[in-house]
């Protein structure tokens, strides 16, 4: 069985990795990612996982991964900043406050689709304007729900998560797992694709 991974980024390839799985080939799929007008984050994050594993063409013998994720400050999404401003906002309003991340990962071989959502809370510390300043520099907010990664510099502003780290980071390793095993994929043993 071939593992398609549908995503170009680098994180969840790495997630992968960590448990010596790698994807026989990387399709990423463009898709639409405009949250819809009153969309709850969980509702918006699962309809965007589904539309990315609809959207590839699959052979018999494959088997996808695709997956999203969003931050939500209450019932408001903050999915990837478009610009610098947008990112410096996104961190003022998580500045000293509490967060979900949400993540939804959708596994399809054949006609089948299965998904899981996993979501996680996280607490970000106060941030100075300097500290925002010499982040937002880094460029590492780019590409990033809620305009930060928990897995680079910005570990420093997070004293608390509850939930998965990895499915904070951007796919959720045990649920992502099960969705494969339960598809036959071999997730112990020969990972190669």
């Amino acid at each position: 069985m071939k593992l398609i991974l549908g995503s170009g980024s680098p994180r969840r390839r790495e997630i992968l990795a960590q448990v010596g799985i790698v994807p026989f080939e990387i399709r990423t799929p463009n898709v639409d990612e405009m949250p819809l007008k009153k969309e709850l984050p969980l509702e918006y994050c699962r309809r965007i996982a589904e539309k990315k594993i609809q959207a590839l063409e699959l052979a018999d013998e494959e088997i996808a991964i695709c997956a999203d994720t969003t931050v939500a400050l209450g019932r408001k999404i903050l999915g990837k900043p478009v610009d610098r401003a947008e990112a410096d906002r996104f961190l003022s309003s998580l500045s000293g406050r509490r967060h979900k991340v949400i993540t939804c990962v959708a596994v399809k071989k054949q006609n089948k689709i299965k998904t899981k959502e996993v979501v996680s809370r996280v607490k970000m510390r106060v941030l100075s304007p300097q500290e925002k300043e010499i982040y937002l520099d880094t460029g590492d907010w780019q590409g990033k729900a809620g305009g930060y990664g928990i897995q680079g510099l910005a570990s420093s502003f997070i004293p608390w998560i509850g939930g998965s780290y990895t499915g904070i980071v951007g796919l959720p390793l045990t649920e992502t797992l099960g969705l494969l095993s339960a598809f036959g994929y071999p997730v112990f043993g020969k990972n190669n694709g």
